[in-house]
């Protein structure tokens, strides 16, 4: 199983960037994270969140492949203990198909992403920029992991 971040947005500050992959390197090769960052909708045009947020679901859904279980990242979703979220990524596992995690811009998800996920998740009930979505994602993924395979990380 491969697990994908597919994030809105193209340029991270280093600090991002580098505990991404901190994360990301830890995690056995049966349970890769990959991060995928597709382009933020030209918010110069004025035509509002909503088409900045559609103009966005078409790249991040792009970029997600066809069999792809998706996860909407999501203030509405459902918070998971890290518990779950090991019990859902050995689940994922068992599944055996590749996991999408979608990760919006500025403006949140579109309608048609959220729908077109099979699960919404919520990290918090707090909004949290989506830069540092990237790096709680990785390690939250590489905790559930930790826990799931005995591995003292999580203690």
């Amino acid at each position: 199983m491969k697990l994908q971040l597919i994030a809105v947005g193209t340029r991270m500050p280093d600090w991002v960037d580098a505990g991404f992959a901190d994360f990301a390197r830890r995690l056995p090769r049966d349970c890769r994270l990959e991060l995928v960052a597709v382009a933020a909708a030209d918010r110069r045009n004025g035509k509002g969140a909503e088409h900045w947020r559609e103009d966005e679901a078409q790249r991040l859904l792009a970029a997600a492949g066809k069999d792809m279980r998706l996860i909407a990242l999501d203030v509405l979703g459902r918070g998971l203990s890290t518990e779950d979220l090991a019990g859902r990524l050995r689940d994922w596992r068992m599944d055996g198909r590749d996991v999408g995690l979608l990760v919006g811009g500025p403006d949140g998800l579109a309608p048609r992403c959220l729908e077109a996920a099979q699960m919404r998740w919520s990290l918090s009930p707090l909004t949290l920029p989506h830069a540092l979505v990237r790096v709680v994602v990785a390690e939250q993924i590489y905790r559930a992991w930790t826990l799931m395979t005995g591995h003292p990380y999580h203690r």
